[in-house]
Formats: structure tokens, C-alpha cells, sequence
């Protein structure tokens, strides 16, 4: 009988023991779930950044021109489309509400760069029209977006020897 009272208490000093343990054992924080699920999450970022790009689909002309430097806050864009529609950034606006749009959306801004994107089919007349409506808001930092690659007035060739491109011999 003695025995036996000995046995059980001995296992229950072994059970405490290995309470103890896992309880140090737990104290430690796992961090490697949490990596991966954030590693996850930036390659589904990197993957998806480049596709929320917002723009409508235009020939731009081609020029020889280089790119403008970046930047802080993303600068407005009107679109002139083919077709003779008129979009503020992805928002198609009848042409008799531009100044008024424009003006609303020039006081919740700080940049007054804004950038004219016209279709090479567009008129120079109707691109000009536009470009007074700009102004008329108040935006007198407009920029002409085209795509580059395009031919130089000295007749050299386009820069990265763009297809399509015509040289006279």
C-alpha cells in the first residue's frame, strides 16, 4: 500500500514538471506564421499594384520629347478620346460642365499641374479649346502627355528605333 502512495504522488510531480515546461515553452512568440502571411500579402501587392493603374484607352501621338520628373500627389488627367469624348481622370464629363467640375476639384487640391491627354485623331482645334477651358479653371500648368519614341524635327531616328517609324533617304 505504501507503494502505491509513492507511485502517485511521484507521477503527479512529473506531471506539474511537464506543465511547467510547456508553460516556459509558450512563452515564446512564434513569429513564422506571421512572416509568411505578410510576405503573402506583399507579392499579392507587387502583383496587383501595376494593374490598378487607371487610364482610357488612346492612340497618344509620338514625339521625341523625355518623360517629366515625379510627383508628391498624383496630377490630374483629361482625356480626349477619339470618339470626341471628355474624361476627368476615368470620369466622362459633358463638355459644358468641365470649367465647373474642373474649379470644384481645383480647391480640394494642392498641385495645379494637370496633364492633357488627346487622342492624335483629335483636331488641334478642339485640343485647344480644352486647353483655354483648363485655363479658364485655374490650372495653368497643363502638360501634354504623348507616348515617346516618336520622329525629331532634326530627322534623326527615333530614339530605341521604334518600329514603324519613316526616315527619307
Amino acid at each position: 500500500m505504501g507503494a502505491g502512495v509513492a507511485e502517485k504522488t511521484g507521477a503527479v510531480r512529473r506531471r506539474r514538471r511537464r506543465r511547467a515546461n510547456t508553460a516556459k515553452m509558450m512563452s515564446q512568440i512564434n513569429i513564422t506564421p506571421f512572416v509568411d502571411v505578410m510576405l503573402v500579402l506583399l507579392i499579392i501587392f507587387m502583383v496587383a499594384a501595376p494593374l490598378m493603374t487607371v487610364g482610357v484607352p488612346i492612340e497618344l501621338p509620338k514625339t521625341a520629347a523625355t518623360p517629366l520628373a515625379g510627383e508628391d500627389e498624383e496630377p490630374l488627367a483629361i482625356t480626349l478620346t477619339a470618339d470626341g469624348r471628355l474624361l476627368i481622370q476615368t470620369t466622362e464629363t459633358p463638355a459644358d460642365q468641365l470649367i465647373a467640375r474642373l474649379r470644384a476639384i481645383s480647391l480640394e487640391r494642392k498641385n495645379r499641374k494637370i496633364f492633357l491627354r488627346a487622342d492624335g485623331a483629335i483636331p488641334y482645334r478642339r485640343v485647344m479649346q480644352v486647353m483655354g477651358a483648363l485655363n479658364a479653371a485655374g490650372f495653368r500648368d497643363i502638360g501634354l502627355v504623348t507616348d515617346s519614341g516618336g520622329p525629331a524635327l532634326d530627322g534623326a531616328a527615333p530614339a530605341g528605333g521604334a518600329p514603324g517609324a519613316q526616315t527619307d533617304n
